[in-house]
């Protein structure tokens, strides 16, 4: 995503629902969005999820009762959530955070495109990541 521009919207409001697992955000332009956390932690901006360049992206799975156990602000151009699986590396700046209420169903279709071309299903456990240097069992 690209950086914050003057015509960027920011949030006015940010609500965590750790029961229904999900982040409400409204922003400057009126728009609202309600944003599984399930899919913030699937779609995480971090390398760890993004890889370090196209085709690198790693297919998250068993994500569907993560919860966001904190959200620490960044600045005054982000959040960064501390999931329960431990990932917390993500940086969510607001135009991402827009990104992914906007376009969520279209995320949601290629999420679960990716997992049927993986053979994947959606709330099995992640792998452990195996990198050169690793044997296999």
């Amino acid at each position: 995503m690209a950086g914050l521009t003057p015509d960027t919207p920011t949030p006015t409001a940010l609500t965590v629902h750790k029961q229904s697992r999900v982040l409400e955000i409204a922003f400057s332009d009126g728009a609202q969005f309600k944003i599984p956390f399930e899919l913030m932690r699937v779609y995480s901006p971090s390398a760890e999820v993004q890889g370090h360049g196209p085709g690198q992206e790693v297919l998250q799975t068993g994500k569907r009762e993560v919860a966001v156990l904190e959200l620490e602000p960044i600045g005054n151009y982000a959040v960064k959530p501390v999931f329960s699986d431990g990932h917390e590396s993500g940086i969510f700046s607001w135009d991402y955070l827009y990104f992914l209420g906007s376009e969520q169903s279209r995320l949601w279709a290629e999420y679960t495109q990716r997992l049927e071309a993986a053979g994947a299903l959606r709330d099995a456990p992640m792998l452990a990541a195996s990198g050169p240097g690793c044997s296999s069992h």
